[in-house]
């Protein structure tokens, strides 16, 4: 028997995840699932979610507790370092701690010697694998966001690679082949997001017969 019973209509229940996934920055630091649910989310995901040639590239590190702090922190201070003394830099502290003001950060990375091994092996299409890669990993993040947000939890998707690769990639004991693609900041609801524009889809979507 598949996930959803016989009443349910499978498209109803697919498209209203997809449609109740929003940007949430305002989180509490805490979840109402445990840490073992939010793992087996993100395994199922690492496990499910396709890939070109099936190379399954994509790497995921979930920070929780003390990591997750460790994490922001480190953002904090490197975004420091970049901007330089001259610079004001409370508005983006007080950002960064909003962030770390969440129940756990998710960190996306792609393993370039999968990228370059499938470059080496088929050089025709070498220019394009990093960018199936980056819809691999991006598929990955939109999936592990809409199971978060089936149970009532909130997230965002922020860039602070590659100011923070490095110091990231010695704090946390990562592969150095890996490459920072993403972070995801989440945690139960604090305040909810506003109301959602949108553009006209008919300017966005052709159909031709």
């Amino acid at each position: 028997m598949g996930l959803f019973s016989k009443k349910e209509d499978t498209l109803d229940v697919f498209q209203s995840a997809v449609e109740s996934r929003r940007t949430i920055y305002s989180l509490e630091q805490e979840i109402s699932i445990s840490d073992k649910e939010v793992e087996g989310i993100i395994e199922h995901a690492i496990k499910h979610v396709p890939s070109s040639f099936n190379a399954q590239s994509t790497r995921i590190v979930l920070l929780l507790n003390d990591n997750h702090n460790k994490f922001w922190d480190i953002t904090k201070e490197e975004l420091k370092k970049s901007m330089g003394p001259d610079r004001e830099f409370q508005a983006t502290s007080d950002k960064i701690d909003n962030f770390k003001h969440s129940y756990g950060t998710i960190l996306y990375f792609e393993d370039q010697d999968v990228v370059e091994g499938l470059q080496n092996q088929m050089p025709n299409y070498a220019e394009n694998f990093a960018i199936w890669s980056n819809q691999t990993n991006a598929m990955h993040q939109f999936a592990i966001w809409t199971a978060l947000g089936t149970k009532g939890i909130g997230a965002s998707l922020q860039h602070y690679n590659p100011l923070v690769d490095v110091a990231v990639t010695e704090a946390f004991d990562i592969p150095t082949t890996w490459n920072l693609l993403a972070q995801m900041p989440f945690g139960n609801v604090r305040d909810e997001a506003g109301e959602k524009e949108f553009h006209d889809v008919s300017k966005r979507f052709l159909v031709r017969k």
